[in-house]
């Protein structure tokens, strides 16, 4: 009744349901009056594990979020990087209004410049927000760091053309199969092929070509030809290297070099 602000009658009601829904999973116990779990319980709903831990840890998906806190002791790494609210609203609504941005953009290679861009997507690298962009400037979709955005504007009288659009991002369209193993290194490989949930010592992802290159960096993925890194930072290294071949992405991928093609 305190978490989700009811009256007692239709906290009643709720579990009266449930129980009509699924009566083998709670009792009542009449002693302490509240519901409890039975011996028998199966769980009714679906949830995935990531959403179950972001709600217990951070507390949200119950209403307000502003009181923050989350449900059980837990402590987060500490998050460097954090977007301005203002450049991510106005970003978010480009996205789904499909809009042109007109926006400063900081860049390490070329300070800050002027830019016209088309986002249709953002991405979590692990580290930081992008989003993924169509760059008139360069004249290609590329990946925008959000906190880097400045002074972000609409352009209302701008037309997005057809090869702006997300359909003509192949990268972002195109999707890699990757292998991912115990690296060779490791003394307890089991140990690795239990934390990572591997079936017969592989893990098999697929995951789009423009943010290959994130998942590997975050997860330490050795991507060397002969698997060089050190196993004690990198647990894990890639199958088959071919499988990153022209994948742009993959330039900051742990250990990668493009394969020569052959001949």
């Amino acid at each position: 009744m305190e978490r989700f602000g009811i009256a007692p009658a239709v906290a009643t009601r709720d579990f009266t349901a449930y129980r009509d829904l699924a009566p083998q999973n709670i009792n009542f116990d009449g002693r302490r009056k509240v519901y409890v779990p039975s011996e028998r319980f199966a769980p009714v709903f679906e949830h995935e594990p990531e959403r179950v831990l972001s709600a217990i840890s951070r507390g949200f998906g119950d209403g307000d979020d502003r009181k923050g806190g989350s449900y059980l002791p837990c402590e987060l790494p500490v998050r460097l990087n954090r977007p301005s609210l203002e450049e991510l609203a106005v970003v978010t609504r480009a996205i789904h209004q499909k809009q042109v941005l007109r926006v400063k953009y900081h860049s390490l290679k070329r300070g800050a410049a002027d830019r016209e861009v088309i986002p249709h997507a953002l991405v979590d690298s692990g580290l930081r927000w992008h989003t993924r962009v169509f760059d008139r400037k360069s004249n290609e979709f590329r990946d925008l760091v959000i906190s880097r955005i400045e002074a972000a504007t609409p352009v209302h009288d701008a037309e997005v053309q057809s090869h702006e659009m997300e359909s003509a991002d192949e990268e972002w369209n195109r999707q890699l199969d990757l292998v991912l193993m115990v690296h060779p290194g490791v003394d307890r490989p089991e140990i690795v092929q239990r934390d990572f949930g591997m079936r017969r010592g592989e893990l098999h992802l697929t995951v789009r070509a423009a943010v290959a290159g994130y998942m590997l960096q975050q997860w330490n993925v050795d991507c060397s030809p002969d698997r060089r890194l050190d196993p004690m930072i990198h647990r894990l290294s890639l199958k088959d290297i071919e499988s990153l071949k022209d994948c742009k992405s993959a330039a900051i991928a742990p250990g990668f070099s493009n394969p020569v093609a052959p001949g």
